[in-house]
């Protein structure tokens, strides 16, 4: 069934003329769903039908639900009566780029599937991997998995993809940005060629178009707004403002009640934790999400953010692949992203599924080149503003009152660490390797 989007701004189409099962259909209406989203219209009723798709949307516009519910629905229509049957075997498979998207993913296929019988497993690392091999030598329906952790399982035979009829690569292009693309070309090699191939991704680059001529047969493609368009509902806003006093900036933000939702995004790790220290000894509430964090601290952080325990939370760009949190009310880029696509992705965090949010990005002077090629990317010029009662000459402070500098001092002069007593490297000591672990986080 092809509806055109532009009827739908007129005649609304609920889900039920989407071809959904009617268990899924079912489950849908519990969540209090009504009306799909523009990329759920397009795509779902491609996927029903059996056809590779590729589906490019802004983040935020409900894509998971786009491959989720047609995937559980074709999942049905091939199931056993009396339920799954599996002997160590996958029916469906789902790739994402970090851990927390994988959970996203779970607790959403497990809403839309509750009144179905279908099992669900999970692939990732940061956890132990006892589990997760017991559910695959028992056999799962729908697996969600990291390319990292998966691979490795695959090395060692404890998955078994005979029986897969469905692939999904989400988040495609990030994907590729950790490097994963050799371990996904070896694990889609693995499988069997005849199965239906769905590709979804916020952004569709140079790169990731050959791929879909490698794993995909003849597939529709769905382009929801423009090619790595940032979502309609964002108001976006440059605040320009010297390195050294973006700390005070943020914390001077903060004063206004309405920020009470604030995603923010550090570089690196190390900042994310200083950034998080310093609200914190403002009386603010902030979770961090990186990847020096255990995985129950990560999810402990989304768990406390999602719940309104903490009005803050400090990420890294990696780190913040798999929040889906509803009401986020401001994004800051606390550092301004060093590529056009991980802008897009960062403020695609709020104003989603057509709700309204901000998106603030701080601006130094070195990252005036960076603005202009993002500007030039999106197309459009960002409004500058500038910060009512906060002062912008305060001088950067002398060096000897810089924080952390009697600390670096002291590691430096420590016998057998190398370089000369106090030789420093103005602030080297929280320049952190990230390394793909467990799924390549950072």
């Amino acid at each position: 069934m092809h509806i055109p989007l532009s009827w739908t701004k007129f005649y609304p189409v609920p889900f039920s003329k989407l071809g959904l099962d009617p268990k899924v259909l079912q489950a849908v209406h519990d969540a209090g769903y009504t009306e799909p989203t523009p990329i759920q219209l397009a795509a779902i009723p491609h996927v029903v039908a059996g056809h590779d798709l590729i589906g490019v949307a802004q983040t935020g516009t409900g894509k998971t639900a786009a491959f989720t519910l047609p995937m559980l629905t074709r999942l049905a229509a091939d199931q056993p009566s009396g339920g799954p049957r599996l002997s160590g075997g996958v029916r469906a498979l789902v790739m994402a780029p970090t851990r927390e998207l994988v959970v996203q993913i779970e607790e959403n296929v497990r809403t839309y599937a509750k009144h179905m019988n279908i099992r669900v497993g999970t692939a990732f690392g940061g956890v132990s991997e006892r589990p997760q091999i017991a559910a695959l030598r028992e056999g799962v329906d729908l697996l969600i998995a990291t390319p990292g952790r998966l691979l490795d399982l695959m090395d060692r035979r404890f998955a078994n993809f005979s029986t897969l009829k469905f692939l999904v690569l989400d988040e495609a292009d990030r994907m590729l940005d950790m490097g994963f693309l050799p371990s996904i070309r070896r694990i889609v090699k693995a499988l069997p060629r005849e199965r239906q191939t769905l590709l979804f991704s916020a952004t569709l680059s140079k790169e990731i178009e050959p791929l879909t001529r490698d794993f995909q047969r003849s597939p529709k493609t769905v382009q929801i707004g423009r090619r790595a368009n940032p979502a309609e509902t964002v108001t976006q806003l440059i605040y320009e403002v010297p390195k050294h006093l973006k700390p005070a900036l943020l914390a001077h933000l903060l004063k206004d009640a309405g920020m009470d939702s604030v995603l923010v995004f550090t570089r690196t790790k190390h900042g994310a934790d200083r950034v998080a220290r310093k609200l914190e000894s403002l009386g603010i509430k902030t979770g961090t999400l990186h990847s020096n964090r255990s995985q129950n601290q990560r999810l402990r952080a989304l768990k406390d953010f999602k719940d309104g325990a903490v009005r803050v939370l400090v990420a890294t760009d990696i780190a913040a692949r798999g929040i889906d949190v509803e009401g986020i009310s401001h994004v800051v880029n606390f550092d301004f992203p060093m590529h056009p696509e991980d802008y897009v992705h960062r403020i695609g965090r709020t104003g989603r599924a057509l709700a309204i949010g901000d998106a603030i990005s701080f601006v130094a002077s070195e990252d005036h080149d960076a603005l202009r090629a993002l500007e030039r990317f999106i197309g459009r010029g960002i409004i500058r503003k500038k910060a009512e009662g906060f002062d912008y000459t305060t001088a950067v402070p002398p060096v000897a009152d810089r924080p952390g500098r009697t600390r670096q001092f002291q590691r430096s002069s420590r016998p057998g660490e190398g370089g000369r007593v106090g030789q420093g490297t103005g602030g080297g000591g929280y320049r952190g390797g990230g390394g793909h672990r467990g799924g390549g986080r950072r």
